[in-house]
């Protein structure tokens, strides 16, 4: 490498993707946010369609510094499905643009990259090539949902997806919930949305009844949603879950 590196700059996303109908970009995401996606020419992504696509709102609002076409995208490894171990990524090529100078784009799927988010890799890499890195402000449906809940904001984890198999996901709801009421801690899960009525069901059944349960569904979008009640009243008046809206599932334990 010669010369000084460029930076890696992590570009919050909307929490959209999927839905029918677009936000404004000006609603969910600041300027800074905007104009970098405007003017970076080279990106790391989870998927490069989306990526593009989220380009072209930018451009609706700040033209790009250059045609779509000539903006290089390149793809966060993937597992492969059925594969025993993961393979090694090449973190060092994903940065190459950075080591030559170029400020580089990494961008999530959706809301803050790097947070619940396999793009953390590529940000642990880049301080290990002493690449400065620069993280710009942008919606987190995590820290939405938790400021939205009222559920204990000083103590949380997130715990991500549960088990599939309705005996382990059992399991893990009630040692969850116990490692909650010791430490009144909230939990936080989440999960593909059209498993999100399975996932309600699950914790309705398994957390106990005075135990709190939150749940922000849509977050940023016209129809979002945020319910916060006991367990018990959950089930005394439930709701229905969208198959096709992402949510955030919190728990406290009394």
């Amino acid at each position: 490498m010669s010369g000084r590196p460029g930076h890696l700059i992590l570009v919050p996303n909307t929490l959209d993707l999927g839905s029918s109908v677009d936000t404004d970009l000006r609603a969910v995401l600041p300027l800074a946010a905007l104009e970098a996606g405007a003017r970076l020419t080279h990106w790391v992504a989870e998927n490069a369609k989306t990526t593009r696509a989220f380009l072209k709102r930018v451009n609706s609002v700040i033209p790009l510094a250059q045609p779509l076409q000539a903006v290089s995208i390149v793809e966060l490894p993937r597992p492969i499905k059925g594969a025993k171990a993961a393979a090694p990524i090449n973190w060092t090529q994903l940065l190459e643009p950075a080591l030559q100078g170029h400020d580089l784009g990494l961008i999530s799927e959706a809301g803050l990259p790097a947070v619940a988010d396999p793009g953390a890799g590529l940000v642990q890499a880049a301080h290990a090539h002493k690449i400065p890195v620069r993280v710009l402000s942008g919606p987190s449906s995590l820290m939405l949902a938790l400021a939205g809940s009222g559920l204990n904001g000083q103590s949380f984890a997130f715990v991500g997806y549960l088990p599939v198999e309705a005996g382990e996901r059992g399991a893990r709801i009630r040692e969850l919930e116990a490692a909650s009421r010791r430490a009144s801690q909230t939990q936080l899960v989440i999960e593909t949305p059209y498993r999100n009525e399975a996932l309600l069901g699950a914790l309705l059944s398994h957390l106990k009844g005075d135990t709190w349960l939150s749940v922000s569904c849509g977050l940023t979008l016209a129809q979002a949603w945020t319910r916060t009640d006991t367990v018990a009243t959950w089930k005394s008046s439930p709701a229905r879950m969208p198959a096709d809206v992402p949510a955030v599932f919190l728990f406290l334990a009394s």
